[in-house]
């Protein structure tokens, strides 16, 4: 680790495909926006020799963060994979964007690494949503280490955010966060506070000098050293309370002095193993400097404690008709498993596939099988083609470097796969396998749209196919009800992002417009109606009446049609053109335009002339007694009502329960879960939760979840059903 005794240099030049999972790290980088995650990526980068000073590539831009949108945005919105090179170990880098909206792309990289970095701000501290991450890594064993950044800013605290780390993650062991060095400060400035310039290792007790913009290491004064003590003694018995050894503590109680490399290997297992987490503190290099503070020992942590893919359980692998299939961990010569982890577009090279390989090696020019299946309620429908392999490459900015081949355990860029989308499978042709989806968040927040010309118009269906192929977090909506282009978003921010890259990528302009519920109308009473049909205009004429009956019936009925005709007074023939004509009435609806349900239709008599009755004519009196049938009715306008369930942490359970009372909701219940966590269901009119994932979040500062699903159709009250009826109206 970055406290050996003898670090390495940075490994300057390229990434280049790995030969060996085990000489492969896949890393995620985990952290709220602004904690500086792409500033520590491209930190590292320089540090391993992968960029220059001014932390470019050759063509002039960052290593992350280097589409035009997270430019104007100012913030990442999308995973980025940044490859570099340390120790003769490929280090996979993936920065994911900290705004919740974006948590789509986060989950993909944890999908994709094999351990995480936790990144937290001296100045910000920690946030709900990371802590929610946080649980969601240790429910699966994912090793994790915490780097705090932001060290220059006034006030920052190294041991104080360790403290706060230790008790946000630590749970019943915060002994299990504990850091490997302690900050060396500079002088104090005009405003009081003291830069960090440097690190000193608990372990070794060696200091490491960033002062110049270089790293060096060098003896700790001895003056130095009582205020280590009790912070590497903590250290070292954190270490031994989770070392494999178990005569370690013994020996250490007992008074042996331990040796600092059995100390270091076994730091090592227990974070490859997930049980220590190590604090770690880090700082973008000066102007002009080689290395940034803490970044060789960083980048030894993680080529020496986080675990080499061969460590990550394979996520379920089943045959294309269910049955499930035993893969070897990291098999480079097993049958080939791979997954598209995210989908993009490249104005040069087309549509762009990152895929982790699993299982196998893929190579350019073969041909695989391409697997996708479950994501048909989002508008993806389920999909086995085959597709040959473009030319394979790994991403540094914008850039695309060729690689001749990708082994199980490592992350490629595949070009031209014109059917893959993300969370698809890729395996071999004659053995086509699916693995089991990673669980992605729901998005509950709908936008509206429609083309802004007619030019738009033609192209709509096709840049919509296109942005749902790349991001399974967004749901496309074809609403029959409201004839409405509906895209389900995560939030605002994914949903200007979204309408952006319809723009800028696909040539598409759009209009959002207010977005619609499916209304529903029915009768309150019972009812009666006569249509009559009576039109001569020479030739044969028109002649149908029949009178009706409508009553309610319970919700979830539908549309009932009783014959109660006697003496043939409709003739049988026309009957079905009676009830034809008021089925497509109740489609229209009867008092604002809505269908009309949950109501049977008695027809009760009739008349018909021998010459001029017909089909249409019946259809047409069949509309006109549902019609009338409306005039001395009182008719209700319903509602889509949603059940709720909201994940909120114990300290907002009032407030969220408070917010759903005043959008009409009624409260069902509370369940008390872990971590001080609380579901809270309720039902509540879809017309009052349109905008509740932003609502929620802001509600809760970002650390509620929420479900919703339909329940049924229920009266709107009198007020807003007329209302409703007046827009419709005034529309009309």
């Amino acid at each position: 680790m970055g406290d050996k005794a003898n670090p390495h240099p940075g490994a300057a030049g390229r990434a280049t495909a790995a030969d060996h999972p085990a000489s492969v790290r896949n890393v995620v980088l985990v952290g709220h926006s602004g904690s500086g995650k792409t500033t520590l990526v491209e930190a590292l980068a320089l540090t391993a020799g992968a960029v220059n000073r001014a932390g470019r590539v050759e063509d002039g831009g960052t290593v992350s963060d280097y589409d035009e949108i997270e430019h104007r945005q100012q913030r990442s919105v999308q995973l980025s994979l940044v490859p570099v090179e340390w120790d003769g170990i490929k280090i996979n880098l993936l920065d994911t964007p900290g705004y919740a909206d974006f948590v789509g792309e986060l989950r993909a990289g944890l999908r994709a690494a094999d351990a995480a970095l936790f990144v937290v701000s001296a100045s910000d501290g920690v946030d709900g949503s990371t802590r929610m991450v946080w649980d969601e890594c240790a429910a699966v064993g994912m090793p994790r280490a915490i780097v705090i950044t932001h060290l220059e800013a006034a006030r920052a605290d190294f041991e104080e955010m360790t403290r706060i780390c230790a008790e946000a993650f630590g749970g019943d062991d915060p002994d299990a966060v504990l850091p490997l060095y302690l900050p060396l400060h500079g002088p104090q400035g005009p405003d009081g506070h003291a830069p960090v310039t440097g690190l000193t290792g608990l372990l070794t007790q060696r200091l490491f000098d960033y002062s110049t913009g270089e790293r060096k290491e060098s003896e700790p004064g001895e003056d130095r050293l009582p205020q280590l003590a009790d912070a590497r003694n903590r250290l070292i018995e954190g270490i031994i309370s989770e070392s494999e050894d178990e005569t370690l503590m013994d020996r250490y109680l007992g008074g042996e002095q331990i040796d600092v490399k059995t100390l270091i290997e076994d730091l090592e297992r227990a974070v490859a193993r997930g049980v220590f987490f190590p604090v770690l503190a880090a700082a973008p290099a000066a102007e002009g400097a080689r290395q940034g503070l803490g970044t060789v020992e960083l980048l030894d942590l993680i080529t020496g404690g986080f675990p080499t893919p061969f460590e990550h359980p394979t996520p379920g692998v089943t045959t294309i008709d269910g049955e499930p299939r035993e893969l070897k961990p990291c098999d480079t010569d097993g049958p080939l498993v791979a997954e598209v982890v995210k989908t993009s577009s490249d104005p040069y090279v087309g549509r762009l596939s990152l895929v982790r390989v699993f299982s196998g090696t893929l190579r350019p020019d073969q041909t695989v099988h391409v697997s996708g299946h479950g994501l048909a309620d989002r508008g993806h429908e389920d999909h086995d083609v085959d597709e040959r392999i473009g030319a394979l490459s790994t991403p540094f900015g914008k850039q695309q470097r060729p690689v001749t081949h990708a082994v199980a355990g490592d992350l490629v860029c595949v070009a031209k796969l014109g059917r893959a989308e993300t969370g698809d499978t890729l395996s071999a042709k004659d053995d086509p396998l699916l693995m089991e989806p990673w669980e992605m968040p729901d998005p509950l927040l709908p936008i509206a749209i429609q083309a802004h010309s007619k030019a738009d118009e033609d192209k709509l269906s096709q840049g919509l196919a296109r942005l749902v192929a790349e991001d399974p977090t967004m749901r496309l909506e074809q609403n029959q009800d409201t004839h409405q282009v509906v895209l389900w978003c995560l939030g605002e921010a994914h949903a200007d992002v979204a309408l952006e890259r319809l723009r800028s990528r696909y040539g598409v302009q759009v209009d959002v417009v207010p977005h619609k519920v499916s209304l529903r109308e029915t009768f309150a009473g019972k009812a009666g109606g006569r249509g009559r049909h009576v039109k001569q205009s020479g030739g044969h004429g028109q002649f149908a009446i029949c009178e009706i009956e409508v009553e309610p019936l319970p919700g979830g009925s539908g549309i009932e049609f009783v014959d109660k005709v006697v003496g043939g007074a409709v003739p049988r023939q026309f009957i079905p053109s009676v009830e034809k004509g008021v089925r497509a009435q109740a489609a229209k609806g009867v008092a604002a335009g809505y269908p009309l349900i949950d109501v049977r239709v008695t027809l009760l008599d009739g008349k018909a002339h021998s010459v001029d009755s017909s089909d249409a004519a019946f259809q047409t009196a069949g509309a006109l007694a549902l019609r009338e049938a409306t005039a001395d009715a009182r008719i209700h306008l319903l509602e889509p009502v949603a059940e709720v369930s909201v994940l909120v942490g114990d300290d907002y359970v009032g407030a969220v329960m408070s917010d759903l009372s005043g959008r009409r909701g009624r409260v069902l219940g509370t369940e008390q879960t872990s971590g001080g966590r609380t579901v809270v269901r309720a039902e509540v009119p879809e017309i009052e939760i349109g905008r509740y994932a932003v609502d929620l979040r802001s509600l809760s500062h970002g650390t509620a979840r929420f479900s919703r699903r339909y329940a049924r159709h229920e009266p709107m009250p009198p007020q807003i059903a007329e209302r409703i009826r007046q827009e419709a109206r005034d529309s009309g």
